[in-house]
């Protein structure tokens, strides 16, 4: 049910009490003037039934609001319950007036002395409704207060009180049990009232106001008593009203008071206040004589201040770390921020051990986050910050630093930086759906790379964005890449398996040889793309049986030159143009198009010449049939030296051992890395 829906329901049967509470409000007005005149002195109507009626009646209006009404449904059921009790003690006396004359405590005594508790517990949870965050502090607040009031009154009243009694443990115990409940109470309640800024509503204002006016009752009573003051009696009007105040408070209107926010010095001053209090009486007993209780209940309060004290102290420890958690915490993931990175990467150069700077930026995120929305893309972020962390945890920490970019600072150990980068990288991607999300990153080694925290951090920086823009270069290559085959393709069908087999064989003795990532794709592309200037070479002479021409053979070695120049108009595929046109040249300087030799010619143009040589021994050609693989090595192992380069054979031949289950007629087919 809505706030609004609760406030009409509440208001509707609000009216099914208001003659009650017109009852209670004339029964009271009755009372009083009876209290106050003397009419109907000895009237049992109003002494005992009015009296008792008027007890009863609020708290059968307190427990009405808590069964009818769920808002602090628990708070109005505590007080009925604790105003029930104390009816159930008066109407035991009218009914039983001689249990009276015995010993303390009486029946009577037990019932009007549980209302107390109760009286605390409501007052407890009716400031839970405005007071989220009871925190131990504000009940030691409440302690002190109520043992500063006691230790005032105590130190002033019980010396009287004790005379009074004539020293018996009986009637001092009754003497004072009362007093010392009513003062406990006046402290809570004085405690709330503070609590409030001294604007308590109109619910627990008017609480309030009861229970203060019925310890004043109690405290007035007892003094008349002892002390030999005016009597009582014009005010005894004064308890029902307390009970009546009670019971009409119960069915203000809902939520007429805004909750309250603990801050500044408010919180401060209730125990401030009644911590010099109790300090000022403890120092006034070294100079004068004070009561044994009120100097105890004094100390008792100050004991209370210093645990108070320690307990803040602990709180601000807590809320301290907390806020410098917070501090050093992306809020989103968890991990740690650029804050915290900067710290733990001063530490590190700081002890001279060696590290690696991983930085990491997703590509992809921004158009995950242009379909799927920001709720997707943060629990994307939050998805693989947490896969970051479990893929590094062994070697060191990760951190977001704002964005899409996550870090790593890692101390290799059983595994080498290049395959943590590896497993950071594959848990920084997302595939399988509409978008994928990959990952760029750069790394810097410290302090073996730099010796500061502002040059890794530059250093790593432009590593990731040099990576990412060969990733943006692959990808665009990518597409030109199948437009090149598909070329071929058309133009040479049958030397489509050709293609592919010289480049994974090229990857393949690439790794063999040492070559690693970026640089292995691009030796792949270029052993896939090494033959593309042939497209503009006549099939006549592609596909002539015989032996080519002086004429012929110039202008097939063109073909170089040609894919060269079809591979620069890419940017993506320009890097690879240089090792096309040298894919022709011979180790010992007599190839084409430029006649160099040994290690001028690229190491990439290199292995191609290799593997291309190779396959095109063992595959059938219009030219020349296809010869035996061990015929092909023994052929590749002739011409080391002359026409290829001898490491690269040694390799090619060592990777086309380690692997014989190729067939010996056909290209080999080695799986691409």
């Amino acid at each position: 049910m809505s706030p609004l829906r609760q406030l009409v329901a509440a208001r509707g049967r609000a009216t099914l009490v208001a003659p009650l509470q017109l009852l209670l409000v004339v029964g009271l007005a009755a009372y009083a003037v009876h209290s106050i005149t003397g009419l109907g002195r000895d009237s049992a109507f109003f002494e005992d039934w009015l009296y008792d009626g008027l007890l009863a009646g609020s708290a059968v209006l307190c427990l009405a609001r808590g069964a009818l009404v769920a808002p602090q449904r628990a708070a109005w059921l505590v007080l009925g319950t604790g105003l029930a009790v104390w009816s159930a003690g008066v109407i035991d006396t009218t009914l039983h007036p001689t249990l009276q004359d015995g010993a303390f405590p009486s029946r009577a005594d037990v019932l009007w002395l549980a209302f107390y508790p109760f009286a605390y517990g409501a007052l407890v949870l009716l400031l839970r409704a405005r007071v989220r965050d009871l925190r131990l502090t504000l009940w030691l607040d409440g302690i002190v207060g109520a043992l500063a009031l006691a230790a005032v009154v105590a130190a002033l009243a019980f010396p009287a009180l004790v005379e009074a009694s004539g020293g018996d443990g009986a009637n001092v115990l009754a003497d004072l049990a009362y007093p010392v409940a009513d003062l406990v109470l006046a402290g809570f309640v004085l405690w709330v009232s503070a609590l409030t800024g001294w604007r308590p509503g109109r619910v627990l204002g008017l609480v309030a106001v009861a229970l203060l006016l019925g310890a004043f009752i109690d405290m007035w009573s007892l003094w008349s008593a002892v002390a030999g003051g005016p009597p009582t009696g014009t005010f005894d009007w004064l308890w029902p009203a307390s009970a009546a105040l009670l019971g009409l408070a119960a069915w203000q209107p809902v939520g007429a008071a805004q909750p309250i926010e603990l801050s500044g010095l408010r919180p401060l001053l209730p125990p401030v206040v009644f911590a010099a209090a109790s300090l000022g009486l403890v120092l006034y007993s070294r100079s004068h004589a004070v009561d044994t209780a009120g100097f105890a209940l004094a100390s008792a309060t100050l004991v209370a201040v210093i645990v108070r004290m320690a307990v803040t102290f602990a709180e601000n420890v807590r809320i301290l770390s907390a806020s410098r958690r917070e501090a050093l915490t992306d809020p989103l993931t968890a991990l740690g921020n650029r804050r915290r990175l900067l710290d733990d990467l001063q530490a590190v150069l700081d002890s001279g051990r060696p590290h690696a700077l991983i930085i990491f930026d997703l590509d992809g995120f921004k158009r995950f986050n242009d379909t799927f929305g920001h709720p997707a893309g943060d629990a994307l972020l939050s998805r693989l910050g947490e896969r970051l962390r479990d893929a590094v945890a062994a070697e060191g920490e990760v951190y977001r630093l704002g964005g899409d970019e996550f870090c790593a600072l890692v101390r290799p150990g059983a595994r080498p930086v290049e395959a943590i980068e590896r497993a950071a990288a594959e848990a920084l991607s997302e595939r399988g759906g509409l978008v994928a999300v990959g990952t760029s990153l750069g790394t810097v080694r410290v302090p073996e790379e730099a010796t500061a925290v502002s040059a890794a951090l530059q250093v790593a920086d432009e590593r990731l964005y040099a990576h990412k823009g060969t990733r943006v270069r692959r990808a665009d290559g990518g597409q030109t890449l199948d437009v090149l085959r598909a070329l071929l393709r058309e133009r040479e069908p049958e030397l489509h398996d050709h293609f592919d087999g010289v480049a994974n064989l090229a990857r393949a003795i690439g790794r063999r040889l040492g070559v690693t990532g970026a640089d292995l794709d691009d030796l792949a592309r270029a052993a896939l793309l090494h033959d593309v200037g042939k497209v503009a070479i006549p099939d006549a002479i592609l596909a002539k049986p015989g032996a080519l021409d002086k004429l012929e053979w110039a202008l097939m070695h063109e073909h170089t030159l040609i894919g060269e120049r079809i591979l620069s108009a890419s940017p993506a595929l320009r890097p690879v143009a240089p090792v096309v046109r040298a894919s022709h040249e011979r180790f010992d300087g007599r190839g084409y198009p430029d006649g160099i030799s040994g290690e001028r010619i690229p190491l990439a143009a290199r292995v191609i010449a290799v593997c291309d040589a190779f396959d095109a021994m063992v595959s059938e050609r219009p030219y020349s049939p296809p010869i035996p693989l061990e015929d092909a090595l023994d052929e590749l192992s002739r011409c080391a030296g002359t026409q290829f380069d001898p490491a690269v054979v040694r390799a090619f031949c060592a990777e086309l051992a380690a692997d014989r289950r190729s067939r010996a007629t056909a290209l080999p087919r080695l799986e691409a890395a």
